[in-house]
C-alpha cells in the first residue's frame, strides 16, 4: 500500500478547519473512494479530479484509491478539496514527491481540462490555516491577491494542475504558466470602496434637513442606530446614502474581518480582495428573514444582510413594508453583535456588529402632505406599529423630518457642509473616544456594556437630572437610558467635551423621543 497525505480547509460559515487528506493506493477493484462525510458537490470531486489528472497529461493509477478526510465526524462541503485530493492522489502514486507535499494546505476547484478556479471563501480559509501553523498554501490563481493578505503565510498560486505539478518537482513552469490566463481576473491589489454606494455622494447634496445631518454625524462618530420618519421626498434616503460618507476607513483587523464575510458570500468584486472602507447593504422590503440573518437549506449556510453590513451600514428603506417577522429578527444580533445559525449538523456563528438605518413614510398611502393623506387614523397608527416597539428601543436616534421648505431648497446648498469638514469632526471624536476607552475591547460608544457604562461612565448628578426624571415618569427604559448615555458621551466627544454636560444629555434624550409616537 502506498499512502500520501495533504491537507485542505473546511469552512463552517467563516470559521475554518484543517483537513487532512489522505490518499492510499490498495489492491482491489479499480476506483475512487471517498470517505469522511462528504456533501454532494465534494461526492462529485472523484470525477473532476480524475479528468483533470488525465487532461494535465498524468495517469491514473490503476488501482483501488481510498481518500479519507479527517476528522471524519466533522460534515464536508463543496469543491475546495478537489486540489488537495488530487495531488495527496498523485502523491501516493509517486508522480509527485510525497516530501513535496509536506506542510502545504491545498485550496481550489478543478476544472475538467485541469485549471485551478476560484472559489469563495479562500481569505477565512487561509486565516484558518496560518493560525493552525501551516505557513504555505496553495491557491488558485484568480484568488491570490485576496490569499496574501494574511500574515506570515506563504502563497503559493497556480493557474493549472499542470503548472502546480511542476512547482512540487521543481520543474520550470509550462509555457501557458508564463502569463495569466486572463488578466482581468487577477487582482490588482485595490480596495473595494463600498460598491453600494456611487463615489460622487456628499453631504452637502442634501438641501436644509440641518438636524437631521447633526444626527448623521453623532450616528457616525459613535455607531449609533438611526430612524427617520417622514414624508416622501424630504431626504430620507438622502441622507442614509451619505453616513458612509462621513465614517472613517475600517482599522487593518475589521477589514480582514469584514472581506472575509464578503469571500464567503462571494460578493467580493474581481480584483479587488480588500475592504477598506465601511459597507453600505440595503436590501428591498421583500426580504425573507433568512436572506436578513443569513442561513440556507441543508449544510450550505450563507451570510445575511446584517453580516453583509458588519462594521458598516444596514439600510432599510420603507421599513413598515419588511414583514414583521424580519424586522423583530434584527433585535437579537443588534444586541449581540453576531448571528448563530443552527442546523443539525451544527452551529454556525456569523458576525453581525451593524448601524442600522430606518427610514419610514407615516402612512401607507405616502401623501407628500398631510391634508392629501386619505388613511384612517387607525391605518396609520397599525402602520407605524409595524416598527414594533422592543426594536425601537434598539434605536438610539429618531427623528421625523419635514420637507425642506423653499428658502433651503434654493439656497441651502452654499451653506451646507460637504462631507469631508463632517468626517473630519468624526475622526476626531472617535480619537478621542478611542482615548478614553484604552485597555478595553471597544472601539465606538455604542460597543460599551450597559454595566460598564452605568459603573465608569456615568456624569454627575446635576448632568443627569432630566433623565433621572424620565426615569421617575416612565417614558424612558433601563435599555432607553443605556442608549441615552452613550449618545451623550458622543456628543461630549464632538464637542470636545471631558464629560457629557446638561446639555448633551439633553439633546440625546431629545433625540431619542423624537419620532415615538
Amino acid at each position: 500500500m502506498t499512502l500520501a497525505k495533504t491537507r485542505s480547509v473546511s469552512l463552517v460559515g467563516v470559521d475554518g478547519f484543517v483537513v487532512d487528506v489522505e490518499a492510499a493506493l490498495t489492491s482491489g477493484v479499480p476506483g475512487l473512494h471517498l470517505v469522511g462525510l462528504p456533501d454532494t458537490a465534494l461526492s462529485e470531486a472523484r470525477d473532476r479530479v480524475r479528468a483533470a489528472i488525465f487532461n494535465s497529461g498524468e495517469d491514473w493509477p490503476n488501482r483501488h484509491v481510498t481518500v479519507s478526510l479527517f476528522p471524519a465526524s466533522m460534515p464536508k462541503k463543496g469543491s475546495i478539496f478537489d486540489v488537495a485530493i488530487a495531488v495527496a492522489l498523485l502523491a501516493a502514486a509517486e508522480v509527485v514527491p510525497a516530501r513535496s507535499c509536506a506542510g502545504l494546505v491545498l485550496i481550489g476547484e478543478l476544472g475538467l481540462d485541469g485549471r485551478l478556479r476560484p472559489i469563495q471563501g479562500v481569505l477565512p480559509a487561509v486565516l484558518a490555516a496560518a493560525n493552525y501553523g501551516c505557513r504555505t498554501v496553495v491557491v488558485p490563481r484568480a484568488n491570490a491577491a485576496e490569499a496574501e493578505l494574511v500574515p506570515g503565510v506563504e502563497v503559493v498560486s497556480a493557474a493549472t494542475l499542470r503548472g502546480l505539478l511542476c512547482i512540487l518537482r521543481d520543474e520550470p513552469p509550462p509555457i501557458e504558466e508564463a502569463e495569466p490566463e486572463d488578466a482581468s481576473a487577477v487582482p490588482d491589489g485595490s480596495a473595494v470602496r463600498r460598491p453600494d454606494v456611487p463615489a460622487d455622494l456628499d453631504l452637502a447634496d442634501v438641501r436644509g434637513q440641518a438636524e437631521a445631518r447633526r444626527a448623521l454625524e453623532i450616528s457616525a462618530a459613535g455607531g449609533h442606530h438611526l430612524y427617520f420618519t417622514g414624508p416622501p421626498g424630504c431626504g430620507k434616503t438622502m441622507l442614509a446614502e451619505r453616513l458612509p460618507t462621513l465614517m472613517p476607513p475600517l482599522e487593518p483587523d475589521s477589514a480582514l474581518e469584514v472581506t472575509a464575510i464578503h469571500s464567503v458570500a462571494g460578493t467580493l468584486p474581481p480584483g479587488q480582495p480588500l475592504i477598506t472602507q465601511p459597507p453600505f447593504h440595503a436590501p428591498h422590503h421583500t426580504a425573507s428573514k433568512a436572506s436578513m440573518v443569513g442561513g440556507g437549506s441543508g449544510r450550505v449556510l450563507q451570510p445575511g444582510a446584517v453580516s453583509l453590513a458588519h462594521r458598516g451600514i444596514l439600510f432599510l428603506d420603507e421599513a413598515p413594508e419588511f414583514m414583521a417577522g424580519t424586522l423583530d429578527a434584527l433585535r437579537q444580533p443588534l444586541e449581540e453583535g453576531e448571528v448563530r445559525i443552527s442546523r443539525a449538523e451544527g452551529t454556525s456563528k456569523f458576525p453581525a456588529r451593524f448601524t442600522l438605518v430606518l427610514a419610514a413614510n407615516p402612512c401607507p398611502c405616502a401623501a407628500a402632505k398631510q391634508v392629501d393623506c386619505s388613511c384612517a387614523p387607525g391605518v396609520r397608527r397599525k402602520y407605524s406599529t409595524r416598527v414594533t416597539g422592543p426594536l425601537l428601543d434598539r434605536i438610539d436616534l429618531k427623528l421625523e423630518l419635514a420637507p425642506a421648505t423653499r428658502a433651503e431648497l434654493r439656497y441651502d446648498l452654499e451653506f451646507a457642509e460637504p462631507s469631508k469638514v463632517v468626517a473630519d469632526r468624526v475622526m476626531l471624536a472617535r480619537e478621542r473616544t478611542l482615548k478614553r476607552l484604552t485597555g478595553t475591547p471597544w472601539r465606538t460608544n455604542s460597543e460599551i456594556p450597559g454595566p460598564e457604562l452605568r459603573r465608569k461612565f456615568t456624569p454627575g448628578p446635576e448632568a443627569m437630572r432630566t433623565v433621572d426624571e424620565s426615569l421617575q415618569r416612565g417614558t424612558l427604559s433601563a435599555r432607553g437610558l443605556d442608549r441615552v448615555l452613550r449618545v451623550a458621551w458622543t456628543i461630549a466627544d464632538l464637542g470636545g467635551h471631558d464629560e457629557p454636560d446638561a446639555d448633551d444629555i439633553g439633546g440625546a434624550l431629545a433625540l431619542w423621543h423624537a419620532g415615538r409616537s
